[in-house]
């Protein structure tokens, strides 16, 4: 049965009860009225036909919550993939035309399938690829750029900001769509502030359709959404773009893959802590992928989990899946019959949902806080930001970069290990001699202590410390290592540890090793590199080498 469960999750769903059903109508309903303007508003970010958004929150959502391992959460049209779409088709096509919808399904599809292999692979570990730094800095990059696309239709402004910045002056205004655009985003901000159950979004649309109807918005030159296709999405099938056009799109399927998986991760982490229950990384992964392919076969772009609208469920008081089936009911009856309301719903409407989503990104507090703990990883941001910003439309660069950084710092970190010489603070730890301003555990005596594990990486480095401690004190007789914070060993280290155990034997030294955890103590012995010498000591303790070497009581502890 559980292998059942492991291909089919939903079968492992609660039974709906009446009372069941009524709670998760309510946060079904609830998600759903906030999906559908949505959908509508990231089809027009990311330069689709509008009625592709609400297939992103059909078929999608449906199977995501089937398949996935947090069935709470709320998957569709997110703005941040819908930037990425844009910024990985532009110049590849024109935005709404046929090509770019059949690019944008490839997207799909192949992220998707991405998205499903790492997930059947057990490859959730590649999330930990982009740190929070990096992520914080490419979320709030992105949030300016989509925020920056939508002035113009929100303040009903012709061209684009960079247009504006190259002429050096603004273009007119349009009063009805500027009115609409700002009324809208401020009824929008004290609803959200009020009453985050209320669904602002859709009253907000329908009721700025119904005064644009009765004012003659469209006719006196305002953009509407204009007439949408109602029924269900037929079967999406793909032309091939060729092997250039697919060549172009690798690094953007990527990219989309990662970034849409942390945005999962963001809400999946607080979706299991409230049910108490681990993360299923790798089940998430399948589930996401294969609402990528669903959106794919609807004709429509890919797929994420919302945070806002996941948040929004949780809060409406979902308690399983059977909440988003709900919401997909909505979804469905609006495809079917209710799509003519957003007819004449002004454009700008759509730009100020789409503003006011992204807002709740931009959080310049979060750099200080990150310059504030680390100097370096603070750089990696600001380089992540920058280059984001400065590549844009092609902007998954800057997310690149970042990874690109965050690796190199890695491995800087790897390969200097931190290796501090120890001595006896008056509190009773062993401390940094240097930085503490402490004598030597004994005379003629070196006591060193490595941070790190003991592998191809830092072994060098812990041979090189104690070899130039030789050379600049050739009268040290004991060599004490304390290996505590050694919790893994390779053969590089092995290899190492016995080359330095017979050099320091060779030279008439006594080499002292303390607390050695077992994986690493078994490692060696298993290889013949603890053999039994008079000049090779191991203690399972600090106290016991510091006695030995110093002439300390047992009775005085030590702590590391």
């Amino acid at each position: 049965m559980s292998r059942l469960h492991s291909i089919f999750p939903f079968l492992s769903w609660p039974r709906p009860t009446p009372h069941l059903l009524r709670v998760e109508a309510i946060a079904g309903l609830t998600v759903g009225l906030m999906a559908i303007p949505q959908g509508v508003a990231y089809a027009a970010l990311a330069g689709m036909p509008l009625v592709t958004g609400v297939y992103a929150s059909l078929l999608p959502t449906l199977v995501a919550a089937l398949w996935g391992g947090s069935v709470r959460l709320s998957v569709g049209p997110t703005a941040l993939t819908c930037l990425l779409v844009t910024a990985s088709l532009t110049g590849l096509a024109q935005p709404g035309s046929a090509e770019w919808v059949n690019l944008a399904v490839w997207l799909a599809l192949l992220s998707g399938l991405l998205q499903v292999g790492l997930g059947l692979v057990r490859a959730g570990w590649l999330l930990n690829l982009v740190n929070s730094p990096v992520l914080t800095a490419f979320t709030q990059a992105a949030a300016l750029l989509i925020i920056s696309s939508q002035l113009p239709d929100m303040l009903g402004l012709a061209g684009s900001v960079g247009s504006w910045l190259q002429a050096g002056a603004l273009p007119a205004l349009h009063m009805g769509t500027l009115a609409f655009g700002l009324g809208s985003l401020t009824v929008l901000w004290f609803a959200r502030r009020l009453r985050p159950t209320f669904p602002g979004v859709l009253m907000v649309m329908v009721g700025a359709g119904a005064l644009s109807y009765a004012l003659g918005f469209n006719a006196s030159g305002g953009a509407v959404v204009g007439a949408l296709p109602g029924g269900m999405p037929g079967i999406y099938v793909p032309s091939w773009p060729g092997w250039d056009t697919l060549g172009k799109l690798v690094v953007p399927v990527a990219v989309i893959s990662l970034v849409s998986f942390i945005e999962t991760a963001a809400s999946a982490k607080q979706d299991n802590a409230a049910l108490q229950k681990g993360w299923d990384q790798n089940q998430d992964l399948i589930g996401q992928g294969m609402a990528k392919l669903a959106a794919a076969v609807s004709g429509a772009f890919p797929t994420s989990s919302s945070f806002s609208r996941s948040a929004l469920n949780l809060y409406a008081g979902a308690q399983t899946g059977w909440a988003n089936v709900m919401a997909v009911g909505l979804v469905l009856v609006t495809l079917l019959w209710l799509l003519p309301l957003l007819h004449h719903v002004p454009q700008a409407v759509l730009a100020a949902v789409v503003v006011l989503a992204v807002l709740g990104l931009v959080k310049p507090g979060a750099f200080v806080r990150i310059w504030r703990t680390s100097r370096v990883e603070a750089a990696i941001a600001a380089a992540t930001f920058g280059i984001t910003l400065l590549t844009a439309p092609r902007m998954y660069w800057g997310i690149l970069t970042g990874v690109l950084l965050t690796l190199s710092h890695f491995l800087y970190v790897r390969l200097h290990p931190r290796i501090i010489e120890v001595g006896l603070h008056p509190d009773g730890r062993l401390r940094d001699r240097h930085l503490w301003k402490l004598p030597t555990v004994a005379p003629r005596t070196c006591a060193l202590r490595m941070d790190a594990e003991l592998d191809f990486g830092s072994a060098s480095a812990l041979e090189h410390a104690i070899t130039t401690y030789l050379v600049d004190h050739p009268d040290t007789l004991n060599v004490m290592l304390f290996a505590q914070p050694i919790n893994r060993i390779d053969a590089t280290g092995v290899e190492v540890f016995g080359r330095l155990r017979n050099t320091l034997i060779g030279q008439g030294r006594t080499l002292y090793v303390v607390g050695l955890k077992l994986p690493v103590e078994t490692a060696l012995r298993q290889v013949g590199e603890l053999p039994d010498h008079p000049q090779l000591r191991c203690f399972a303790t600090e106290a016991e080498a510091l006695a030995k070497v110093a002439g300390l009581t047992d009775s005085i502890e030590y702590h590391i």
